[in-house]
């Protein structure tokens, strides 16, 4: 599998990683870490140089019951840093992180070449046919309401089954639309129980099915550090045991905090598969 990242393919048959660089005052582990642009372009160039092929900017946290900003303020969170970053790292391939069309369509102007949508369109009628005009490779994760309203709504049959359908009908939309490279995320966490969670990653070979790649963001979150009762800044160890089994599962990309860690992780995998 490819993605044609503006001109770019990205070959997936080994998979690659994705660092996280929010511009958050409020997220789960960093947030108001990157406050100006020195400190986002040494976390940049520290995940470039660790061996990360998308950075993935987010100006809008998406961690439970987060606080709703307004498009205008998100625009002034992750444009600036886009333009910094490739100004200073031209051949960076950069996702931008963002549920909101406007946001993506203006993101993409400034030198992205991906979208990640937490809710694969749902929360903006116009984002998957702004996408598909866009030509460019689209992120689609799976999330029941919005990150204020999901932890109230994390009650399936079967949980695996219902985000499979879910996605293949996702799928048939975006094909309608035209839409080339589309990357399915389970949405690890998102209006999910640790159990929930679980289940998924045990079963997660199951979305071979859909034939196209699998995103996996499972970095430092609550599924590792509340089953070892810990933070999730002693969760890293954790990750890097659950990053082995997305792999081995079939994961194509995985969305990390910590890029060196995930990059051994995908060394050592494919040494093991050869």
């Amino acid at each position: 599998m490819t993605l044609n990242c503006k001109g770019t393919l990205i070959n997936l048959a080994t998979p690659k990683v994705m660092g996280i660089l929010n511009i958050t005052p409020d997220s789960f582990y960093d947030g108001g870490n990157l406050t100006n642009e020195r400190l986002i372009l040494a976390q940049a160039e520290k995940m470039l140089e660790e061996g990360a092929t998308f950075l993935d900017i987010g100006g809008y946290s998406s961690r439970p019951g987060a606080e709703d900003i307004s498009e205008t303020e998100e625009l002034n969170r992750v444009i600036p840093a886009i333009e910094v970053i490739l100004k200073q790292f031209p051949k960076a391939l950069i996702s931008i992180d963002t549920f909101r069309s406007e946001v993506a369509k203006k993101s993409v102007e400034a030198g992205a070449v991906m979208v990640n949508d937490i809710s694969a369109g749902k929360l903006d009628s116009n984002m998957m046919k702004t996408v598909a005009q866009l030509k460019i490779p689209y992120v689609m994760m799976h999330m029941k309401g919005n990150p204020k309203t999901m932890v109230s709504l994390s009650e399936y049959k079967n949980v695996t089954k219902e985000i499979l359908f879910y996605f293949s009908e996702k799928l048939a939309e975006a094909r309608t639309l035209g839409m080339n490279d589309v990357i399915v995320d389970p949405g690890f966490g998102f209006a999910k129980t640790r159990h929930h969670n679980f289940e998924l990653l045990n079963h997660l070979e199951l979305f071979k099915s859909l034939e196209v790649p699998l995103l996996v963001g499972i970095s430092r979150k609550s599924m590792i550090y509340k089953t070892l009762q810990t933070t999730p800044e002693e969760a890293l160890n954790g990750t890097t045991a659950l990053h082995s089994i997305a792999l081995l599962k079939g994961a194509s990309i995985l969305r990390v905090h910590d890029v060196k860690e995930a990059i051994e992780c995908v060394t050592l995998l494919e040494n093991f598969k050869n």
